[in-house]
């Protein structure tokens, strides 16, 4: 088989670039995924991510991989959950819409990465968006990926708000404008017309599956890239398993790699692109040493606080709370709208630990439900929680090969908490977290605090919670970086520096991470890079 470009990865970047590109009917495109077709009821329900970022039982959306154990969190390992299906992580995530903050992208322009600022990166995430509110002159409601205000939110959920509120943290009805200070509900990436509204509008049911009959485009699924195919240093095409069989497909002009922070660079260096000394190391030869790959990963790391409840217009376990699931799915089946189209995640707030600040540093996710271990720890009854994670972490880590078996998990490094400055963001963060949940109105609804925060007193007491309890939120990074240092593995225009006939396309690509949820960024990178690979074909 040949074709113009081959992606390697159908999650959210590579559903971008199959419809982008393939617009052209001259332009070819094969689409690989490693997971399935993306439509289960349980990924088009909102609610069905609760249910599928466990890794007990096995999830066949969810890779459910681990990192290395962290010495900042005592040596635990932490969880990692990357989605496994068309649309990637969009089919398994929380949907929450999230841009972050215009200095973000100002600044990965000011490391030299010309055309990736704020006002260069605004006309792209117009262009991917329909908003249910309208486009003006910073939204857009004709793009394929649906945003819409929440169904149905629940009424601890808007106590939240009012909560922060009572502390005077401002209001906001929109994160998305370049400034997100403030605290409100999220909105989230779901179908709001009528005929599928209330469903998940993952990166392949906004951009992909509407254009699966092109005849310029072939997606296969169930398959495993196991590497690049190379004719010296220039990128030819992918060799992946599927069926239990080893097949070649070839790329006329070029292979997109858009397998996320965590597999793209496992795919660079089990094709010979890499540290040039770990790859000999495992009898991989080395087709270009580029010691950037894997290098300079980035992630939130996050802590929650969660209290008990006798109040149960939320999500939890209970002879009511099962009844009620039920109930739930079956509106949600007829109209679209109830608990089941909940992203759980409902309210939110991005604050400054400290008045001083130019910006928020902080991130709270407001949970209608007891969330704990990545919920691999369920608890009787009702509750809910709230999330707290620093925005601009100073720790960075590593991916890497642990073995050259293509269908082994890599080895991923964060590094949470090695560099000081983030736990000290931290403690200041969760105490500033708990003063709202321990305002009014919020506060009528606790009945009990747990895992023993309320005892916390001391920067060391909430030290020692942290470092027990805190994982990631869902959002790596980095490491395969976009810049002009000697570290950047991709170039500006996210072509892979030294190697001919290949760039990388997803959220790896990302210089410094950004002020928030990483899908509609991801999303926001794969246009403009349509747009350049269009340009320079």
């Amino acid at each position: 088989m040949i074709f113009d470009y081959v992606i390697a990865g159908g999650g959210s970047a590579g559903c971008v670039l199959a419809r982008r590109l393939t617009e052209d009917p001259n332009v070819s495109v094969c689409l690989l995924e490693a997971g399935g077709g993306g439509k289960d009821l349980i990924i088009r329900m909102m609610l069905g991510g609760f249910f599928m970022i466990q890794n007990k039982p096995v999830q066949i959306n969810n890779w459910c991989m681990d990192t290395v154990p962290q010495p900042g969190l005592n040596g635990r390992k932490g969880y990692q959950p990357r989605g496994r299906a068309l649309g990637g992580s969009s089919a398994i995530n929380a949907a929450l819409y999230i841009r972050g903050q215009r200095q973000d992208y100002d600044d990965w322009a000011n490391l030299g990465n010309e055309g990736w600022d704020w006002d260069s990166m605004l006309p792209y995430f117009k262009k991917s968006e329909n908003n249910q509110r309208g486009g003006d002159a910073e939204h857009g409601a004709d793009g394929p990926l649906q945003v819409s205000n929440q169904q149905v939110p629940r009424e601890i959920s808007h106590a939240f708000v009012d909560a922060a509120t009572h502390l005077q943290h401002r209001r906001t009805d929109d994160f998305n404008r370049g400034d997100q200070e403030g605290v409100g509900l999220y909105q989230v990436t779901q179908f709001h017309d009528k005929n599928k509204n209330g469903e998940r509008c993952s990166a392949a049911a906004g951009y992909l599956f509407p254009v699966m009959d092109r005849p310029n485009l072939k997606v296969v699924t169930r398959a495993a890239v196991k590497r690049l195919l190379m004719e010296g240093k220039r990128a030819t095409g992918v060799l992946y398993r599927h069926k239990g069989k080893d097949i070649e497909v070839k790329a006329r002009r070029e292979v997109l790699v858009c397998a996320g922070a965590l597999k793209s660079p496992q795919i660079l260096q089990l094709s010979g692109i890499g540290n040039g000394e770990d790859l000999a190391r495992l009898g991989i030869d080395v087709v270009h040493d580029l010691p950037g790959v894997g290098q300079n990963l980035q992630d939130h790391l996050d802590f929650s606080l969660s209290f008990r409840t006798k109040h149960k217009d939320n999500l939890g376990i209970s002879a009511k709370g099962g009844l009620d699931i039920m109930r739930h799915i079956w509106r949600w089946k007829k109209n679209g709208k109830s608990m089941a189209a909940s992203p759980v995640a409902e309210g939110g707030a991005f604050l400054k630990s400290a008045p001083d600040l130019d910006r928020p540093d902080i991130q709270l996710h407001f949970m209608m439900t007891i969330v704990d271990d990545h919920l691999r720890k369920l608890y009787w009854g009702h509750g809910y929680s709230c999330h707290m994670c620093k925005l601009r972490p100073a720790s960075r880590g590593s991916v890497f090969l642990q073995s050259a078996d293509p269908l082994a998990m890599p080895g991923i490094d964060p590094a949470f908490l090695s560099d000081p400055r983030d736990l000290e963001t931290m403690i200041k963060g969760v105490k500033i977290t708990r003063e709202i949940m321990k305002a009014p109105p919020l506060a009528n609804y606790e009945l009990s605090e747990m895992h023993g925060t309320d005892q916390a007193k001391t920067d060391a007491d909430w030290e020692r919670h942290i470092r027990d309890r805190a994982d990631t939120i869902y959002h790596p990074v980095g490491s395969c970086k976009m810049g002009v240092d000697e570290m950047a593995v991709v170039d500006p225009q996210l072509r892979v520096r030294g190697v001919k006939g290949l760039r990388v396309v997803d959220a790896s690509i990302m210089p410094n991470l950004v002020s928030g949820n990483t899908n509609a960024p991801t999303m926001a990178i794969a246009e403009k890079a349509a747009d350049i690979i269009r340009a320079t074909a």
